[in-house]
C-alpha cells in the first residue's frame, strides 16, 4: 500500500449505528497504515472522510448540506480530498458525484478496504473514483483497526442481514449475513484482552442468527460459552438480537457464563400483532413476553432495554397501545424510541395509511412518559445496591465540574460515583454503593468502597505516556452495551 506524505492529515465524520462505528474504526487504521495522521482538532484536514446511514429520511440531505460546506475549503484548500462511503454511498452511487462534483472518492459498505488507494488514484488521475462493490470481497475485521478505547471494544462476528422489515433498507445496502469463523473471533478477543482489553461487546447486525449459514442453530450460544473460557476478559455483552432467533440455550449461555452481563437489548419495534405483521416481524408479542419471562425467571436481575417505533403506518389508537401495554409488562430498563418516518427505497415508505405527523407526536409523548416513569422505579431498585463500576472515560458531562468519576455497572446502567481518594483510571474497577436514582442515571454519593486497579487501566496510562502519534476517529468511547439515552430521533432503529 502507497504512503500518504508526512503532512497529510484526515478526518472521518461518522453517522449512524454501531456497526458504522466500527466501519470508522477500520478507516481510521487504514488511513494511519497508509501515512495519514488524524487532524489536529479544529484543523482543516487534507482527507474528510463521510461513513454515511442511509437509515433517516433526510439523511441525503444532511450530507450534501455538508458536501456543501466543504466545497468552499477545498476550492482554496489545494490538495484537499472529500470520500463518501456507508450505507448512503452504497445506494447513491454515481448520483453522489453527479450533485457535488467536488468528491473525490465514493465506497461502499463491503470495500473500505480500498479507500487509499482509491484515495491515490483520484489524485493521480485527478478524477473521481466511485467503487461499489456487491458483496463483501475480505470480511472487515481483517483490516487494520485504531480502537478508540484501551479497556473496552467492539468484535465483529457479523455483516449483513437476511431479514425483510419492511421499514429497513439495511439488508439492501449491507447485504445478506455473512458469518465470521468462531476461531477467528476468539482469537481477535483473545488478542484484545492480552493488549488489555476487559469488556468487548459481539457486533452484529442481527447477532444471535450467528450460524445459520453454518447450519449450527447453537453456534452464538457457544461463541457466548467459549468466551467465558478467556482469562482476563471480565464483560461480554453482544447487541442486537432478533426475537426471532432468541432461543433458550442463548438464554442458558447467559446465566450460567459468569462474565456474560445479564444485560439485554431487545428491539420490539411493536407491540401489536398487526403492525408486526404489516413491519415483517417473525414474532408476535405473546413470543417477545415470552422470551422476557424467560430471561427474567433465569435472570432476575437483568437489565432490558429495546427500540420502538411510533406511528408505523396503519398504526391504530389500539395497535398503539398493544405497545403501551408490552411496555408496561416487560418493563423496560431503557427504551430507544422513535417516530416513523419514511426511509426512501423501503416497502414501507409506499404503504397506505401514512399516521398524520400530529398523531404520531401526541403517542410518542405518551410512551416516552410511560418509560421515563418505569426506567425511573426501575433505577430505584438500584438503590442501596453495591455495584462494581468500570471506570470510563467521557461518559460523565458533568464530571469536571462535580469532581465525580463515570462508568458503566455490570448490566450497563450508568453510575456517576465520587473521585476516590487514590488514583483510578479509566478501565479500572471501583466498589460503589447507590445512592439515588434518576431516569436515566444511577448516583453514589459517599466514598467508594474498593477500588481494583487493572490490567486495563494499566493500558490506558501506556497510551497516555506514550509518544504523540496518530490517533483515531474522534468517535468518543464506544457505548458498550446500551448507549446513553437519544434525543428524538426522527427515524427507526435499523435491527
Amino acid at each position: 500500500m502507497g504512503t500518504a506524505e508526512a503532512s497529510k492529515t484526515y478526518e472521518i465524520r461518522t453517522h449512524g449505528c454501531q456497526m458504522n462505528v466500527h466501519d470508522s474504526e477500520r478507516l481510521a487504521g487504514l488511513l494511519e497504515d497508509a501515512g495519514y495522521a488524524k487532524a489536529p482538532s479544529g484543523d482543516s484536514a487534507d482527507v474528510v472522510v463521510f461513513n454515511t446511514c442511509a437509515v433517516r429520511e433526510k439523511a441525503d440531505n444532511h450530507l450534501y448540506g455538508n458536501l456543501g460546506q466543504l466545497a468552499s475549503v477545498k476550492a482554496v484548500r489545494p490538495g484537499m480530498q472529500i470520500a463518501v462511503g456507508g450505507c448512503l454511498a452504497q445506494k447513491d452511487r454515481e448520483t453522489i458525484v453527479k450533485r457535488a462534483p467536488w468528491v473525490d472518492v465514493v465506497f461502499g459498505t463491503h470495500n473500505i478496504g480500498h479507500l487509499p488507494a482509491l484515495l491515490e488514484r483520484a489524485r493521480v488521475q485527478e478524477e473521481a473514483q466511485v467503487e461499489i462493490l456487491e458483496s463483501l470481497e475480505v470480511f472487515p475485521s481483517t483490516l487494520p483497526t485504531r480502537r478508540e478505547s484501551a479497556y473496552a471494544a467492539w468484535v465483529s462476528i457479523s455483516v449483513g442481514c437476511n431479514n425483510t422489515c419492511t421499514f429497513c433498507i439495511v439488508p439492501a445496502l449491507r447485504g445478506k449475513e455473512k458469518d465470521r469463523r468462531t476461531g477467528d473471533i476468539l482469537a481477535e478477543v483473545e488478542a484484545l484482552v492480552a493488549e488489555g482489553v476487559v469488556e468487548v461487546t459481539l457486533l452484529g447486525q442481527n447477532v444471535n442468527a450467528y450460524g445459520q449459514d453454518i447450519g449450527d442453530r447453537q453456534a452464538f450460544s457457544k461463541l457466548l460459552r467459549a468466551c467465558g473460557g478467556i482469562d482476563g476478559l471480565e464483560r461480554v455483552r453482544f447487541t442486537s438480537p432478533h426475537p426471532k432467533d432468541f432461543t433458550d440455550d442463548v438464554i442458558a449461555a447467559m446465566a450460567e457464563t459468569p462474565n456474560v452481563m445479564h444485560q439485554l437489548h431487545m428491539p420490539l419495534q411493536s407491540g401489536s400483532d398487526s403492525v408486526l405483521r404489516a413491519m415483517k416481524r417473525s414474532y408476535r408479542q405473546e413470543r417477545y413476553l415470552g422470551i422476557i419471562e424467560k430471561v427474567r425467571a433465569a435472570m432476575p436481575d437483568a437489565a432490558i432495554s429495546t427500540d420502538i417505533i411510533v406511528g408505523f403506518p396503519g398504526e391504530t389508537e389500539e395497535d398503539f397501545e398493544q405497545t403501551m401495554h408490552v411496555v408496561r409488562e416487560a418493563r423496560f430498563a431503557q427504551a430507544f424510541t422513535f417516530q416513523y418516518s419514511k426511509r426512501p427505497g423501503t416497502p414501507a415508505a409506499d404503504m397506505e395509511g401514512q399516521v398524520p405527523k400530529e398523531v404520531v407526536q401526541e403517542r410518542y409523548l405518551r410512551l416516552v412518559a410511560l418509560q421515563e416513569e418505569i426506567s425511573w422505579e426501575e433505577n430505584k431498585k438500584q438503590v442501596g445496591k453495591v455495584l462494581e463500576v468500570l471506570v470510563a472515560e467521557g461518559e460523565g458531562r458533568k464530571d469536571q465540574h462535580t469532581d465525580r468519576l463515570s462508568g458503566r455497572a455490570p448490566d450497563s446502567r450508568l453510575v456517576h460515583f465520587t473521585r476516590p481518594e487514590e488514583g483510578v483510571r479509566p478501565g479500572d474497577m471501583v466498589g460503589v454503593e447507590i445512592t439515588y436514582a434518576a431516569p436515566h442515571h444511577l448516583l453514589a454519593e459517599g466514598a467508594p468502597l474498593s477500588v481494583r486497579r487493572t490490567r486495563a487501566g494499566d493500558a490506558w496510562e501506556r497510551r497516555q505516556a506514550a509518544p504523540p502519534a496518530p490517533a483515531g476517529v474522534m468517535l468518543g468511547l464506544p457505548s458498550v452495551g446500551v448507549p446513553a439515552p437519544l434525543p428524538l430521533a426522527e427515524a427507526p432503529s435499523c435491527r
